[in-house]
């Protein structure tokens, strides 16, 4: 099993595959997933040539179960060194969800010549919850529901997001996957209580604006409009708005989990992207 040991001694579980001659792409899981959410981006983007790089945050999937070190800055500093190790050059970042509040910080502060392009997919930049910077945002009530459920059943409250919201299959004439929502939990169980417990203050509470002003690489905002976790309208208009170089793709109906439910549709646009 490949892993790094962070500073702070905390092992990263990664995927690398591929040529380490070819240009790397390295995707960033959303909460409370693991690396194994991207395994059919990772075989199409191989087949099509590229190296993919995919990596369990720390406190989920094979990673440490770390009880500190659950947030936002922490995350971006694990993939410097996951990026540092992997001596990785002119790579192309792609986050979805929380992974993409990690890739607008991880890139905002990326050394020179390691970052060529980075896609924000139903991520959640600029940021989530109600604030006087963010006036739209949902309410902090609404998280507070996410902690107090996870403490009380954390299986079941996984269970309900699977088969629900996350992938629309709440929605009338939905086509429902048992496979996706099996392998949703299966993931999230996988992690640990803790860390995924601190992980909603980081991927709710985060501002990401200034990291998302700070970035000059061209970016690809991609985003269901029946988006129910992550609502399109607060989040894909906004952080186009704040980029430098950002394009801003809608997915009209399609859910949070768009590129589980519509792989073929997500990974001929993030081709283009790439190789524009």
């Amino acid at each position: 099993m490949a892993t790094i040991t962070t500073t702070d001694g905390t092992e990263i579980f990664y995927k690398d595959w591929g040529s380490k001659d070819a240009q790397p792409i390295v995707f960033h899981h959303g909460w409370p997933l693991s690396s194994d959410d991207w395994d059919n981006q990772m075989l199409f983007f191989l087949g099509e040539g590229y190296r993919v790089i995919a990596h369990d945050r720390r406190g989920h999937g094979r990673s440490s179960q770390t009880d500190a070190g659950n947030e936002m800055n922490t995350y971006a500093a694990d993939v410097i060194e996951l990026a540092k190790a992997l001596d990785l050059k002119n790579a192309v970042h792609i986050g979805h969800s929380t992974g993409g509040g990690e890739v607008a910080r991880y890139v905002a502060r990326a050394e020179a010549g390691r970052v060529a392009k980075a896609v924000l997919l139903g991520a959640v930049p600029p940021m989530m919850m109600r604030s006087d910077s963010s006036p739209a945002g949902l309410p902090p009530e609404l998280f507070d529901g996410f902690r107090t459920a996870l403490i009380a059943n954390r299986a079941e409250f996984y269970r309900e997001i699977a088969s629900g919201p996350f992938y629309g299959f709440n929605r009338d004439g939905a086509k429902v996957s048992q496979g996706l929502i099996d392998n949703w939990s299966r993931q999230g169980l996988m992690g640990g209580a803790k860390a995924q417990y601190d992980c909603i203050s980081a991927f709710s509470a985060t501002d990401f604006s200034e990291d998302l002003k700070a970035i000059d690489v061209p970016v690809l905002v991609m985003h269901g409009t029946d988006d129910q976790l992550v609502p399109f309208g607060n989040h894909a208009p906004r952080s186009v708005a704040l980029l430098r170089n950002g394009t801003l793709k809608a997915y009209e109906g399609l859910s949070h989990g768009m590129a589980a439910t519509h792989p073929d549709v997500i990974n001929a646009d993030l081709l283009a992207f790439i190789r524009s």
